[in-house]
């Protein structure tokens, strides 16, 4: 596959300035709200490490122009003890029925492993500025076939139902002391995007001397699926770059049955903010050209930026 794709640089990172975003702009989610705006929620840290949700505003055809910085989280975290009560990450947005559907990652702490992750819905009837979850539990968590966790989830639209493609965890293994998760992305359907079926089925595997295939995000252009998913090494994966996070890319005919082309479309660059790690691709269509947004370096801490891909049928 041509890799076409045009580093355009960072877009935001927070300030700090609030109690709730010390730290940490990850997994940008981007919702085409107009014309020319683009709405990117993402996650923040506070100091204690717990993650929250909110967003920004940016023209569409220059995302580094910004026109809106929101100043407070658009979700709560949830009662301790359950499957969000630690951190809220935003990872996929729907509009259903003029209402917006964000799918989110919920983080809780364990005893015999460092966390644990299921995957969380809230409504918007406002047009994606506030939200309520539509449960306290998550829609798509530990189950028979789900026995570690579940994290990242793309929903996409497709015929008469949907498909999401979803972090799935397959175990952990202690490596030099430390206990590290292993996950795949693996595929689910829905008829209403709340219930879902699980299949069993694994979209990517874990390659050789992979730990972690995570945050797919998938198109369907000319009855072609094609997905942009994060990959990263087994072990020594946050600081050694040659471990860390990557962008891969894969094609399917069916959305089902998955062929992996490249697993690195959008190299490291040679300093600054993606220099170290390139993480958590979303990739949209805009005007005839891609843009994916994305995290650089420390999992999202020096903010996330886009690039540009204009030959579509290179692709």
């Amino acid at each position: 596959m041509d890799n076409n794709w045009i580093k355009q640089g960072l877009i935001f990172n927070v300030d700090g300035d609030l109690d709730w975003n010390k730290s940490h702009c990850q997994v940008p989610i981007v919702d085409v709200i107009s014309d020319d705006t683009l709405r990117i929620y993402y996650a923040t840290r506070d100091e204690a490490g717990k993650s929250r949700t909110s967003f920004i505003e940016v023209d569409s055809e220059n995302p580094k122009s910004i026109k809106y910085i929101h100043k407070e989280p658009i979700l709560d975290l949830g009662a301790s003890g359950t499957f969000d009560d630690s951190g809220i990450m935003p990872t996929s947005i729907l509009t259903i029925d003029e209402k917006k559907y964000l799918y989110y990652i919920g983080w809780t702490t364990r005893e015999t492993v460092p966390f644990s992750n299921a995957i969380g819905l809230a409504v918007s009837n406002d047009g994606g500025k506030t939200f309520k979850k539509v449960s306290e539990g998550p829609i798509i968590g530990i189950c028979p076939t789900e026995p570690y966790f579940t994290g990242t989830c793309n929903v996409i639209k497709v015929g008469n139902g949907y498909l999401a493609y979803y972090l799935s965890c397959i175990g952990w293994k202690n490596i030099t002391g430390k206990m590290e998760p292993f996950y795949d992305l693996k595929i689910a359907e829905s008829q209403n995007a709340i219930d879902w079926n699980l299949l069993n089925k694994t979209a990517i595997p874990l390659g050789n001397n992979e730990g972690g295939v995570a945050s797919a995000s998938v198109l369907i252009e000319n009855n072609k699926f094609k997905m942009w998913f994060s990959v990263r090494g087994e072990s020594d994966y946050r600081e050694n770059s040659k471990n860390t996070y990557r962008i891969g890319y894969a094609e399917s005919s069916d959305g089902f049955n998955w062929e992996r082309k490249e697993n690195n479309v959008l190299p490291l660059s040679v300093a600054g903010w993606d220099s170290q790690m390139v993480a958590y691709p979303f990739v949209i269509e805009n005007n005839n050209k891609l843009q994916m947004f994305y995290n650089g370096n420390g999992f999202g801490q020096s903010g996330f930026g886009y690039s540009t891909i204009y030959n579509l049928h290179k692709l």
